[in-house]
Order: C-alpha cells, then sequence, then structure tokens
C-alpha cells in the first residue's frame, strides 16, 4: 500500500526522502531542494520553508495486484531487482523473517494514535476516497465480496471494483450509470448491457466511452481516520 506523486514542484524535478519521523503512525518524508517535512499520506508540506504555502503533490493512481495479474496486463513492464544488496528480506512479506513481519502480524499499529476509532479495526485494510469536504473508506473485504459498489460522494458519483483474487482494481466516476459485475473479472456492465472494461487509467465501454479513474487511497484504516476523522465508513445495504 503507498501512495505515487509528481515529483515536479514549481516547474522543477525534486527528489523525496524518509525523514524517520511520524505523525499518527504515518510516514513524514522530506525534500532534498528544501528540507522540508511533508506528510506522505497528503502530499503537503507541514514543516519548514515550504509549510503552508498552499502546495500540494498530484496524485498518481495506484494498483495494489499480483505479479501474475500485472504481467498479463502489461508484459512489457520492468521491475525493480529483488536483490538489494542487503541480507535483509523485504520480498515477502508474510514470510517469517522479512522486514516488519511481526508488525504486520500484529493487529494494532506500532506506536499510539492521537485517538482511536473502533468503527473499523485499527489495521484493516481500506480505500479512502475524499471530494468537496466529504470523505469515505471503503473496506476492502467488502469490495472484494460485493465486486461492484455504486456510490456519490461529495456530489461526485463514482463506482468501486474489486477483484475476487487481487484485491481492489480501483475506483472511477461513473456519470449517471449504474454498473454491475460481468462475466469477466475485469468487466462491468451498465444497465442498456453494454460492457465496460478496467484499465489503469479508466473505463472504457464496447461503444468507445470512456470515465477517467479516480487516486483513491487503499492503506490501513487507523491512517485515513488520521487525517480524515470525519469520514464516513461504508456499509453493505
Amino acid at each position: 500500500m503507498g501512495v505515487v506523486y509528481d515529483s515536479e514542484l514549481n516547474g522543477q524535478e525534486v527528489t523525496f526522502g524518509t525523514s524517520g519521523f511520524l505523525y499518527q503512525n504515518n510516514k513524514l518524508m522530506y525534500d532534498r531542494t528544501t528540507n522540508s517535512l511533508w506528510h506522505s499520506l497528503t502530499g503537503e508540506p507541514v514543516v519548514g520553508d515550504l509549510a503552508n504555502s498552499g502546495v500540494v503533490l498530484d496524485r498518481y493512481p495506484v494498483t495494489v495486484t499480483t505479479w501474475q495479474e500485472w504481467l498479463e496486463q502489461h508484459p512489457d513492464t520492468t521491475v525493480v531487482d529483488i536483490d538489494t544488496g542487503f541480507t535483509r528480506r523485504y520480498f515477502d512479506p508474510s514470510e517469517e523473517g522479512s522486514a516488519y513481519f511481526e508488525y504486520r502480524a500484529s493487529p494494532t499499529a506500532m506506536f499510539p494514535t492521537f485517538g482511536v476509532d473502533t468503527r473499523v479495526p485499527e489495521k484493516s485494510n481500506v480505500v479512502g476516497v475524499s471530494h468537496s469536504g466529504e470523505s469515505r473508506a471503503y473496506p476492502v473485504d467488502s469490495i472484494v465480496l460485493e465486486r461492484v459498489i455504486n456510490d456519490s460522494i461529495g456530489g461526485r458519483n463514482i463506482v468501486v471494483v474489486g477483484h475476487p483474487e487481487t484485491g481492489v482494481l480501483g475506483v472511477f466516476e461513473r456519470g449517471g450509470i449504474e454498473f454491475a459485475s460481468g462475466s469477466d473479472s475485469r468487466e462491468v456492465v451498465e444497465e442498456s448491457g453494454v460492457s465496460w472494461w478496467v484499465g489503469d487509467d479508466g473505463l472504457t465501454a464496447d461503444d468507445g466511452r470512456s470515465l477517467p479513474r479516480i487516486p483513491a487511497r487503499e492503506l490501513f484504516w487507523f491512517a485515513w481516520v488520521a487525517f480524515f476523522p470525519g469520514t464516513d465508513v461504508y456499509r453493505p445495504f
């Protein structure tokens, strides 16, 4: 889970690093140009020369999937070598002895947070969406189970699409369309019977129409609610 940002800042390519500091159990990164600290979840500078400047990094959508599924969709993809040169194992977080294995296996966060919201288990995976002052968390288990969730948030109609094996495929604009799951794992169908297909950038219909993807965040519940304390939580009907 993570967030991917455009690293261009005021027309200049900027590199970032890990500061070692946390806020509400969420990493603070720093830019190597001004050494300002940034929230990794929101892409906003919070300490240093750029704090309160109104600068916010643009976000890209992130797909959490299996290597097999990704490779089928992107056969020419490149990959970071898992031979890091270090003895610590990073490549399989579910393997005992790998980096942060004990933390991942624990039901609680590593450090205390300012407040505890028990509506969802602390380290449950959720997809967070915010728009026009409203926010909502969608438990990943619900997305995978229902496969297609038609919803509206902040006056914006969205559809959240899940995959029975790989998890969340993405959050997309839906206009005024009501979608249902199709026979293929990457297919959704509108009421008229037209099929739409899930892609990295959006939904594409057989008749040529398209709808954009929304750069939502998939993360732990405690991380989402720390920054959106008034968030709604999606509940199946």
